[in-house]
């Protein structure tokens, strides 16, 4: 046997040994990428997930924003219910209060002709 037999055994046997490396490498691959039970799988429901919860935290912002504004709405009308109560609550007083003691009012006398 000559040397470049010997050598073209070598590369035989190594060239059916990756082969059989590469084989082995598709079966795994294969396997991993299953969508029942491998990685494929569980990215395909790890995506539908994300999916539900960006839909969940729409909602919620789009509740959060409807209840704050409804709030403010809320808090308006209050300090407008409030300054009223003010204004009644002062009126009622000004009206029960006596007249000041330092100035007295006189009465007119109309001339009677």
């Amino acid at each position: 046997m000559s040397m470049d037999h010997l050598l073209q055994l070598v590369l035989l046997i190594g060239g059916l040994g990756l082969g059989a490396f590469c084989f082995s490498l598709m079966r795994r691959l294969r396997k991993l990428n299953d969508l029942e039970s491998g990685l494929g799988g569980a990215i395909a429901v790890m995506a539908a997930e994300v999916d539900r919860l960006e839909r969940a935290i729409r909602a919620a912002r789009d509740e959060a924003t409807a209840a704050s504004e409804s709030l403010a709405d809320e808090i308006e009308t209050a300090r407008r219910e409030r300054a009223i109560w003010d204004l009644r609550q002062r009126i009622g007083l000004a009206a029960t209060a006596p007249a000041p003691a330092g100035r007295r009012l006189r009465k007119r006398v109309e001339a009677v002709e």
